[in-house]
């Protein structure tokens, strides 16, 4: 199943969120200028490695991808859910929000792969947060998903608890699964992060003040 949008209006134009989006493209754009050596230094430098943990490398990190196609799901989910997330909180509470989700996840990470010395790097984790706080927040909202029948591909309008309840039982499943394999569990995707992150998000969601025309617009219409 992959979102194409939501139905859930933002009544801001979702500043933090397009830069957020445009510096991860920005660095991903200086990654693949850069030569096979080049690169590979880089990333040791700036990806989180929880081996060897450099406590600057917890916020870059989460700039740094992977692939193109790694940069491109990140972004498309940090599209359709942080614009309504970052309406809600506003601009300076949504990027402490975001940065201390990205965080939760990579400790989470940290905890599930303590000897790893491979660079963990990606939005990911932040994301998560991002889409643990939608669904708290707007969980009744639709999301327009395109969906594979076979050969055929069709559209459908699915409530966004179950996308991102779905979303997140998938990560529960593969990062246990990964325990039982090593190299899946520390070179491959960091599901522990995603948990990590989502959980992080529904809990400070509920901690962090909303503002107060979402107060309102919740208690006309829930």
């Amino acid at each position: 199943m992959i979102p194409l949008r939501d139905s859930q209006p933002s009544n801001s134009t979702p500043f933090v969120t397009l830069l957020l989006i445009g510096v991860n493209v920005v660095v991903f754009l200086y990654e693949v200028s850069l030569d096979h050596f080049s690169l590979n230094h880089f990333i040791s430098v700036w990806g989180m490695v929880p081996a060897e943990l450099q406590y600057r490398t917890l916020i870059t990190s989460m700039f740094l991808h992977g692939g193109w196609m790694h940069l491109i799901g990140n972004m498309w989910f940090l599209w359709i859910y942080g614009d309504n997330v970052e309406d809600i909180l506003g601009a300076g509470k949504y990027l402490v929000f975001y940065f201390a989700c990205g965080i939760a996840a990579a400790f989470a990470h940290i905890l599930t792969n303590p000897g790893s010395a491979i660079p963990t790097v990606g939005a990911s984790g932040a994301i998560a947060g991002v889409m643990g706080a939608y669904l708290l927040k707007f969980p009744h909202s639709k999301i327009l998903t395109l969906i594979p029948i076979f050969v055929v591909f069709t559209t459908i309008e699915i409530s966004a608890w179950i996308i991102l309840v779905y979303w997140f039982v998938i990560q529960i499943f593969s990062g246990v699964g990964s325990v039982a394999y090593s190299e899946a569990s520390e070179g491959g995707i960091a599901f522990f992060a995603h948990i990590g992150g989502f959980v992080a998000g529904i809990a400070l969601i509920k901690l962090i003040p909303t503002r107060q025309r979402y107060r309102a617009r919740r208690e006309l219409y829930w």
